[in-house]
């Protein structure tokens, strides 16, 4: 496979979403038995479990349903010669490096702005969580704010910015990647749960979100979500 089609199979939203469903099958599990850690923005696991009535093991017969759709949604893109397997771990070691150095770039850009790069913004669960809790929240944070917050927000804004509005694709992008990672960072500082509000962790979240949603905007869906999970894992469970 040459870099040309890499690029292209990796950017495509519909490969996107087959390549991201290994995430939503372990963290969907991981939320069992982690007390019901979940993310801030997760929609989905409620909505299962009423779908379940309840019942583990329903619950975990949707999830393995799930896991039939992926295969079956891989079968037919492989048939049709629009899918390679071989673009799952390229597109995890791509999102690895971009999360190598996720950090270190908000840090340098908040630097060159003269901000203050606050950086406990209070990501983890705290002191007394364990490494799985640990594990699944990034999983769910990768996921779900990239849904969320990239590709249904930062989508919907494209789609308005470039359809509706008749901006300039550069100018459409521009609004999109500001109005959703400024959203982004202010939904992390609302409810009893959310941090209080502090300039530098605005910030830093702002800067963070316009990374991921350039990623997004330049590499697609699964390359951002995975970029943010591994991002998250870093921090939070390595480090």
């Amino acid at each position: 496979m040459n870099l040309s089609a890499y690029h292209h199979q990796s950017r495509d939203t519909w490969h996107s979403l087959v390549l991201v469903m290994p995430l939503f099958v372990i963290y969907q599990l991981g939320v069992l038995w982690s007390g019901g850690v979940r993310n801030g923005v997760d929609f989905m696991t409620d909505t299962l479990w009423w779908a379940a009535g309840g019942e583990l093991s329903t619950y975990l017969a949707i999830h393995l349903g799930a896991l039939v759709v992926m295969a079956l949604a891989v079968w037919v893109l492989r048939k049709k010669r629009r899918l390679q397997l071989r673009v799952w771990p390229a597109v995890v070691a791509e999102s690895a490096v971009y999360a190598l150095f996720f950090g270190a770039a908000v840090v340098g850009i908040m630097d060159a702005l003269g901000l203050s790069a606050l950086l406990s913004i209070g990501l983890a669960l705290g002191p007394e969580a364990s490494v799985f809790q640990n594990l699944v929240l990034s999983i769910g944070a990768g996921l779900y704010e990239e849904l969320v917050f990239r590709l249904l927000l930062m989508g919907g804004l494209l789609w308005v910015g470039r359809r509706a509005l008749g901006w300039p694709g550069w100018w459409a992008a521009l609004w999109a990647v500001v109005i959703s990672s400024v959203i982004f960072s202010a939904v992390h500082h609302l409810g009893p749960l959310g941090d209080a509000f502090e300039l530098g962790v605005f910030m830093y979240r702002v800067i963070a979100g316009a990374l991921l949603a350039l990623i997004f905007y330049l590499r697609g869906f699964a390359v951002a979500v995975y970029t943010h999970a591994l991002y998250d894992v870093l921090v939070l469970v390595i480090l």
